[in-house]
């Protein structure tokens, strides 16, 4: 059977699909995807996620998956023998719970802004005002899962899917100079201290003496 073809760009929101992956052992081709280059709007990509979006993964029967979410429940209920998805019913939905709510709402409506600001203000005079919306909307959101965390580890109880997809936010937070609250920044200092996590971020280009250092416990 074929290796899965997964399509990504470091440091993005496949960095949580690329852990996802390593957890589970899972033999694959990493293919990058150059977004400033527009790599994904060339035809050959075009021709596997017609949305031009990263991440996406061709799996081992040919066909292509995409969007965050989905990439990680079918990894995570499929491959593995299912172990990194929640047997509890309550937890499974905590866990797609979260996992939407960052790559719907903290992703797509709060660090889009911030990352693609020109995309949302045509005006440049405009564009200082939807930055500052998009740290609100981050910072709300890191707020409510930071109060869903309270008490856990991980944010099914036990580490699942859902942790990488919380990580990718948590992990631009520390790159924008963001401070994380107590929940979350145990959460990102708790997934750092992972060897596949440790891994995944060499392989991207990440040097780790340098991340976790704003997320520090207090003295």
């Amino acid at each position: 059977m074929a290796a899965m073809k997964f399509y990504m760009t470091p440091g993005s929101c496949s960095t949580g699909i690329h852990i996802i992956l390593e957890e589970l052992e899972e033999v694959f081709e990493a293919h990058i995807v150059n977004l400033p280059a527009g790599d994904h709007f060339k035809p050959d990509y075009v021709a596997v996620n017609p949305k031009s979006t990263i991440p996406a993964l061709v799996r081992p029967d040919g066909s292509a998956l995409t969007e965050v979410v989905s990439i990680a429940y079918w990894l995570a209920r499929s491959r593995g023998r299912g172990r990194l998805w929640p047997a509890d019913v309550d937890a499974e939905a905590r866990a797609l719970e979260a996992m939407v709510y960052v790559v719907g709402t903290v992703h797509g409506q709060g660090f889009a802004r911030i990352f693609s600001t020109p995309t949302f203000a045509a005006s440049p005079a405009d564009r200082p005002k939807v930055e500052t919306l998009g740290r609100d909307i981050v910072s709300q959101g890191f707020s409510i899962l930071d109060a869903a965390l309270a008490g856990r580890d991980y944010v099914a109880g036990s580490f699942s899917a859902a942790d990488p997809i919380l990580f990718y936010v948590e992990f631009w937070a520390d790159k924008t100079g963001m401070e994380l609250p107590a929940n979350l920044a145990a959460h990102y200092r708790r997934m750092l201290e992972r060897p596949v996590v440790q891994r995944v971020l060499r392989e991207e280009g990440y040097n780790l003496a340098l991340l976790g250092v704003k997320q520090s416990l207090p003295n």
